[in-house]
């Protein structure tokens, strides 16, 4: 039956859709806070003016009925505006936080052409008048037809999947209706499930279930539909998950979301056709593909490990002890798979058919086996009564500053106070955070103090590292000279580094920071896309080289490597750094300049997974952020407040033997093991969907006539196109 529908109601939407869209046009240009002098970054918000014109030109100028493609268009279309308006939305709401954005205001100085926030208040209400029209009108476009007309939509987003009269099915595909809702669902609850703006702990209990909503709407959606849906999400759950990068950059938030929406997009279309052609444990699939697909993501030149699925169970201790044998990747998959076993339960209900136990309690039971060894090791621990090998003192200074922000001088004051105060508990080492004093010491040690400030204060800090008599770490910049064959400098190579300092004042190593931030601390594609070279140079941007060897330092008492910053988000590059000797991790940051504790807390329980998947323990020196002792467990034994002058003592106890890991000496199978799954589940799939095949054929073989009876009931069934 072809499905038609009057044109009168097309022909009020779209006159709904012009009056709004013109609305918002004057309040853009007319209203309480009017646009001045448009620019580049306004783009998006008049393709979105633009989109809802033409959305109603196409209302009001179509023929009077409709065949189904179109009645699905009129359905389909309203939803992606709505996810184009709300994306935009929560931009501007962010982007109102910059009233009080200093780096901002540091870069107007500098002649940078942006336009700033009025102030919070004023500017989320500029936000509500130039997206909330659009907003509305979409909103109760979307609800009106699922309310007044469920059938109609029913039969227009998953045509092919009910027949007509068939209440179960109906049931069942309710998450074909409301996908997008149940999209940004999920959206939100995995984004709280991760320490966020609503509990800095997060709520790890909502891990298991955070992506059901989404599984449900993917699960019951055509391919198309699946593909947006998870786009949808991807880049909903990056920008709330990281809303603190519009408290920095207003480039850097815009830059992730859009990385991440071509991420998703790659991962769920090889990941749904998957899902679509394998028979042979289903529910499998997506936990699978999706465990590889945050390996994937987390590599290359935008490798972004933040936020994974497992660092929403970071409290959980039994759980992620799993993690010395398959990483941070074995934890995500448990979650994941717990989320698709309640996926396959769901779906179940209603259907009129057998529910679909066997998926959940697979997951159960995976679950329950990992926290019974999990907790067994923990217990195993506890009783140990061997004393460590040796105890290490570090003192660990978050002098509470940005050191690239604020005045030199004073940072300098600030880290001498906190460390002449830690030194009345006699440490082995002092360690000072990421670039903690930031003029050159090797550069600035070369020149003449009467002639140069930078010079001056190098050489009070010298002076000072020698007095204290006690071995010292800092972040610093660094370089590397070029030379020609004659000797002569050709080039420059300018490095994020850290620098160890002997208890005499000698320097003794130095590590090159080798995994850099991309786009803000390094872009390898200056000749490629000199545009985007040149826009990040006028944004203050400072690049680095990244380093090329792994340093092991060496104190007299122990063995230790620094990966700085966001370096310990990377499973594999602190594992390298194992591998070599390494016996306590050493994490330098500088997690000031987010100003928020949520971005702390993330690195935070986002980088101590390295403690577990090697065994060794970790301690983070911050600017200000989350300056932290964690056990080789994870357990977490002492942390500073965030945002303040403060000092740690960590007593780290390193015990006589220290073997390598599962994870360690393997690397990151598992994911790679996940991934080389799918095709052979794909494989084992076809066999079987074979051998149904040939054993039907060879009933019919024998009993033609049946044969004729099936083939005439399917055709009479009423399918959709």
């Amino acid at each position: 039956m072809t499905l038609k529908t009057q044109s009168r109601p097309g022909v009020l939407a779209g006159i709904c859709y012009l009056l709004v869209s013109l609305l918002v046009l004057y309040l853009t240009f007319r209203g309480p806070a009017p646009l001045e002098s448009p620019g580049a970054a306004d783009a998006l918000y008049f393709v979105m003016i633009a989109l809802h014109l033409a959305w109603a030109a196409l209302l009001l100028l179509r023929v009077p009925r409709f065949d189904r493609r179109r009645v699905r268009r009129f359905i389909q279309i309203p939803e992606v505006l709505l996810a184009y308006s709300l994306l935009l939305f929560l931009f501007a709401w962010v982007f109102a936080i910059n009233a009080n954005m200093d780096y901002v205001q540091r870069f107007i100085e500098m002649g940078g052409e942006l336009r700033l926030a009025l102030d919070t208040e004023t500017e989320r209400a500029v936000a509500v008048l130039r997206y909330g029209p659009f907003l509305a009108l979409n909103l109760v476009f979307y609800l009106l037809l699922r309310i007044r007309r469920p059938q109609l939509v029913r039969r227009a987003v998953a045509p092919s999947l009910i027949a007509a009269g068939d209440r179960a099915a109906r049931t069942v595909r309710w998450p074909a209706v409301w996908g997008l809702m149940l999209v940004f669902a999920s959206a939100f609850l995995s984004a709280i499930s991760f320490p966020s703006f609503l509990n800095l702990d997060g709520f790890a209990v909502l891990g298991f279930v955070s992506l059901v909503p989404l599984l449900l709407a993917l699960r019951s959606s055509s391919y198309p539909r699946g593909v947006f849906f998870a786009v949808v999400y991807g880049t909903f759950t990056t920008l709330v998950v990281n809303f603190w990068l519009g408290t920095f950059s207003l480039v850097s938030l815009q830059i992730s979301v859009i990385v991440f929406f071509f991420f998703y997009l790659l991962f769920i279309v090889p990941a749904l056709w998957f899902y679509r052609h394998i028979a042979v444990l289903r529910f499998l699939v997506l936990p699978l593909a999706w465990t590889g697909f945050e390996l994937l993501r987390s590599s290359g030149f935008l490798g972004y490990p933040w936020a994974l699925i497992a660092h929403s169970q970071y409290a959980v201790l039994p759980l992620i002890q799993l993690a010395s044998v398959t990483g941070v990747w074995g934890v995500s998959f448990v979650v994941l798979l717990l989320n698709s076993g309640l996926t396959e339960l769901i779906a179940g209900i209603g259907s009129g058919r057998r529910l679909a136990l066997a998926p959940l309690l697979s997951a159960l039971a995976v679950l329950a086996g990992v926290m019974f060894v999990g907790t067994a090791a923990l217990a195993a621990d506890g009783l140990q009564q061997e004393q460590p090998d040796r105890t290490v003192r570090i003192a660990l200074i978050q002098q509470n500053s940005d050191p690239r922000k604020h005045e030199y001088r004073r940072t300098f004051n600030a880290l001498q106070r906190l460390t002449n105060q830690s030194l009345a508990y006699d440490p082995d080492i002092v360690a000072w955070s990421e670039t903690a004093f930031v003029p050159n010491i090797r550069r600035w040690s070369e020149e003449d103090p009467r002639y140069h400030s930078l010079a001056r204060l190098v050489q009070d800090f010298l002076r000072y590292q020698q007095s204290i008599e006690t071995w010292l770490l800092t972040g610093n910049d660094d370089y590397a000279r070029i030379l020609d064959d004659q000797g002569a400098e050709v080039e420059r190579h300018h490095f994020n580094a850290a620098v160890l300092f002997s208890d005499t004042g000698e320097r003794i190593q130095t590590y090159h920071k080798i995994r850099l931030v991309p786009f803000t601390e390094h872009f390898p594609y200056e000749h490629i896309f000199p545009g985007i070279y040149q826009l990040l140079q006028e944004y203050d941007v400072h690049f680095w080289e990244p380093g090329v060897e792994r340093t092991t330092f060496n104190h007299p008492d122990f063995l230790f490597s620094t990966p700085i910053c966001f370096e310990d988000m990377f499973p594999d590059e602190v594992r390298r750094f194992v591998v070599a000797g390494t016996e306590v991790i050493l994490n330098i940051t500088n997690d000031y300049w987010s100003l928020t504790e949520v971005q702390a807390k993330q690195h935070f329980v986002g980088g101590m997974f390295r403690a577990i998947e090697n065994r060794r323990p970790l301690v983070r020196s911050t600017a200000s952020g989350l300056t932290s002792h964690v056990d080789e467990y994870g357990r977490i034994l002492a942390t500073l407040p965030y945002y303040q002058e403060a000092y740690l003592v960590a007593d780290v106890e390193i015990a006589a033997d220290q073997p390598l890991t599962f994870y360690t000496r393997h690397g990151d199978w598992f994911p790679l093991s996940a991934l080389a799954l799918l095709p052979i589940m794909l494989l084992a799939s076809r066999r079987t969907r074979l051998a149904v095949w040939i054993r039907g054929a060879a009933r019919a073989a024998r009993d033609p006539r049946a044969l004729v009876v099936r083939l005439q009931e399917r055709f009479r069934s009423p399918r959709g196109g």
